[in-house]
């Protein structure tokens, strides 16, 4: 199976990534809950050109993320585990299945509430946290699995993307959403005339994602419209989408996610645990990231393959599918994305935020135990 040097650099800046992300959300949670915790906390909230710092972080910084997401998304529909109809069914059908069971999950503990909102929270994947942690498996990991995780966690991040912008749009202002679509048509036509300029559609994607923020429409949806628009042609290192994806991979993964863990999680822990973890959006994030995560993956990928709608790599086991979709379950950077969408709530948002950690954490133990014991037993069995 031919990995492109571009899916190793994502691979390897997405997992170095998970890794950081780990320390930003310990020392963030270590300031927050410490005496500097008011002034930590109030630093984010500080007001610049008409917003907080944390305000342009979520909606500025992670447009650059969700850009990389749709361009990583092209290059596996062109070229990666998508372009294959018969082998992007498998990480499809994962994807779905770690979307519905685990949104289900919530509603059944929600539905009727005002925290049914919060279905979102728990049908996302944490690209760089989950290849992080099967990063630490070393070299034991097959490349199909690697390759499975990838699929089905960017697969994850477009099915988010979708209900944020489906979902999670409350007032549509629609002077400004119609300029921002003129546009990204606009970019479409160019890539169409084979116009390569880069410089080009980056000002045109700042000028789409001004008229987005300001169409109620959440901006970060920006970058992966840009994604698609930006000229990809055969896909090799002279392509403009090669070239920007090649230049994003160390600023997302060494700037963007690590400010947006340190802004985000800047969470003072309540000392009554008991109260937090009893509440039903608590119940339903745990149970949808740790139960619903797995559970779905292993579900409509097993239904897929048994109908013959698609086939498991030779080298993948179902132990292996489950170890893996534990790992779903960590949703982290796209569970707190919505979890912001979500709720209005202060309290509601910050108990939230610390029920998605403390899953991710479980369901990340859970995946890395069980997935190092499987491959451990294969490995020798080889």
């Amino acid at each position: 199976m031919r990995i492109t040097k571009l899916y190793k650099e994502f691979f390897n800046s997405e997992k170095t990534s998970g890794l950081i992300l780990i320390v930003c959300t310990i020392l963030s949670l270590t300031i927050a809950n410490s005496s500097s915790g008011i002034d930590y906390n109030a630093f984010w909230q500080t007001q610049f050109a008409g917003h907080s710092i944390v305000h342009w972080i979520n909606d500025g910084l992670m447009t650059i993320f969700f850009l990389l997401i749709g361009l990583e998304l092209e290059r596996e529909i062109y070229h990666g585990e998508l372009s294959n109809i018969k082998d992007a069914l498998l990480p499809i059908f994962a994807a779905l299945g770690g979307i519905i069971i685990p949104a289900g999950i919530f509603m059944y503990f929600n539905i009727g509430t005002d925290t049914q909102s919060g279905a979102g929270i728990p049908m996302a994947t944490d690209i760089a946290f989950a290849l992080g942690i099967l990063s630490l498996l070393g070299n034991k990991v097959p490349t199909s699995l690697k390759i499975f995780l990838t699929a089905l966690a960017v697969i994850d991040d477009l099915g988010a993307i979708l209900i944020i912008a489906t979902f999670y749009t409350k007032t549509i202002f629609w002077v400004n959403l119609l300029i921002a679509l003129g546009i990204f048509g606009t970019l479409l036509i160019l890539n169409k005339l084979r116009i390569k300029n880069l410089i080009i559609y980056i000002i045109g994607g700042i000028a789409m994602w001004y008229f987005m923020l300001n169409s109620g429409v959440h901006a970060t949806i920006t970058g992966v419209l840009l994604a698609f628009a930006i000229p990809y042609r055969d896909g090799g290192e002279n392509s403009a989408s090669y070239k920007l994806q090649h230049f994003l991979h160390k600023p997302v993964a060494f700037i963007i996610l690590p400010v947006f863990a340190l802004a985000n999680t800047a969470i003072i822990l309540n000392s009554d645990i008991g109260e937090t973890l009893s509440q039903n959006y608590s119940i339903g994030i745990a149970l949808g990231l740790i139960v619903g995560k797995p559970l779905g993956i292993f579900l409509l990928t097993f239904i897929a393959v048994s109908i013959g709608f698609c086939k498991l790599p030779d080298d993948l086991s179902w132990k292996s599918i489950i170890g893996v979709g534990f790992l779903g379950g960590i949703g982290f950077t796209m569970s707190i994305f919505i979890t912001l969408l979500a709720f209005d709530n202060d309290d509601i948002i910050n108990k939230a935020k610390f029920i998605i950690l403390l899953s991710s954490l479980i369901a990340g133990f859970i995946g890395f135990i069980s997935l190092k014991l499987i491959l451990n037993k294969e490995y020798k069995e080889e």
